[in-house]
């Protein structure tokens, strides 16, 4: 068996996830959903939730439980709210476009195979970044399972999704929420009561928003930051609203996708100056903390001992037979994982492997995510009931 090194965990698929949730909300709402091998409710949101006839879901981009703890003076909203599972685990990578198709479909990365910020199209010598992507490759192929919302409609309970109005249409957004209504938000207002509108709608609901400013801007200016923790107050005002509203019979739970880490200048490793490094690569994908490289033809095994000795403790470095046998994908398709890089690499500690000539942007940023460290994998779940639901 592969192991990582102590201090990278493996998500918790199947007894405490983020793959969980919605299966979970699902169940309260009296659709049981057939997961493979993974139980229904594992996080006994049936119990939890007993008797709500409308769940919504608030997932927090970039709202790591450990930050909400740090900071329960800023949000008290959040920190009076109920824990029934304690933490859970983001999947791996912990990133945005691997953590919204892991809720949307309520399984692992390695099942319905959006495997990163930036993968790899086999095959076809190019890259695909989720978050800029629109109809190419077809979003219905390229993630093929059935999602939790599709599978809610057809048993009879509405589903909506309220994201940003800039996503409606896109890829991911296809992906991932098939199934569901999307009336696209303009800002946290709307978001508000268009969500409590959904609730109240039909006398069965399953509802789901998303919010994206607390993410950016930890990325921008650091979770040690002014802005950040401004942000997080206005994410705390936000909740406040959404319970004010919610119906009697309704229950909302808030949950996130990855926590978030500073990335101070002496933890930052520069490809660009490791020639060694790019040597046979044909194409670097991933994100500075959970890189994926994919070797010309016949140069894996150099390439993967080179990325091993010169990134030493600074990352845990396999190939992609290892990263898969670590179970860090959960159970890994055969159709998909040629989306993995021929070696992975998993910064440890506060590194971020950057590349400042292919990847400007990135490599200047201040936060970070996509590694398994446990601030980036716990994730909170809070819940809140309705008065009628005690």
């Amino acid at each position: 068996m592969t192991l990582l090194p102590p201090d990278l965990a493996v998500p918790r698929y199947g007894t405490a996830s983020l793959a969980d949730v919605l299966p979970g909300a699902a169940a309260a709402l009296g659709v049981t959903l057939g997961r493979g091998d993974l139980p229904a409710d594992p996080l006994g949101l049936t119990e939890a939730l007993g008797g709500a006839r409308r769940v919504a879901v608030l997932l927090v981009d970039g709202l790591g439980a450990d930050l909400v703890r740090a900071h329960a003076d800023i949000a008290p909203t959040l920190a009076a709210l109920a824990s029934p599972a304690g933490d859970l685990s983001a999947p791996c990578p912990s990133t945005t476009p691997v953590s919204l198709a892991t809720l949307g479909t309520g399984l692992p990365p390695g099942s319905h195979g959006i495997l990163g910020f930036v993968t790899d199209v086999p095959g076809e010598d190019r890259a695909l970044n989720h978050v800029q992507w629109r109809d190419d490759p077809d979003p219905d192929e390229w993630q093929a399972r059935r999602t939790v919302f599709e599978r809610a409609e057809a048993a009879g309970v509405p589903a909506t999704v309220v994201g940003p109005l800039a996503y409606a249409g896109s890829g991911l957004t296809r992906a991932v929420y098939r199934g569901a209504a999307y009336p696209g938000a303009v800002g946290h207002g709307d978001l508000c009561a268009q969500v409590l509108h959904a609730l109240a709608a039909t006398p069965r609901a399953l509802v789901y928003g998303y919010v994206a400013e607390l993410d950016l801007t930890g990325h921008v200016r650091g979770v040690d930051s002014a802005s950040w923790r401004a942000q997080l107050a206005l994410i705390d005002r936000l909740v406040e609203e959404l319970a004010a509203g919610l119906p009697e019979d309704a229950a909302l739970l808030v949950t996130a996708d990855h926590g978030m880490l500073d990335v101070p200048d002496g933890t930052r490793f520069d490809l660009d100056e490791e020639p060694a490094l790019l040597d046979d690569v044909r194409l670097l994908a991933g994100e500075p903390r959970a890189r994926y490289v994919h070797a010309v033809p016949g140069a894996e095994a150099d390439l993967l001992d080179r990325w091993r000795e010169v990134l030493g403790p600074r990352a845990w470095v396999g190939s992609r037979a290892e990263a898969v046998a670590t179970g860090v994908f959960g159970p890994v398709d055969e159709r998909v994982a040629a989306r993995i890089g021929d070696v992975v690499a998993l910064a440890r500690g506060t590194w971020a492997l950057v590349t400042p000539r292919l990847e400007p942007g990135p490599s200047s940023l201040v936060g970070y995510h996509g590694s398994l460290t446990a601030t980036e994998l716990a994730i909170p779940l809070l819940t809140l009931r309705g008065r009628s639901l005690g």
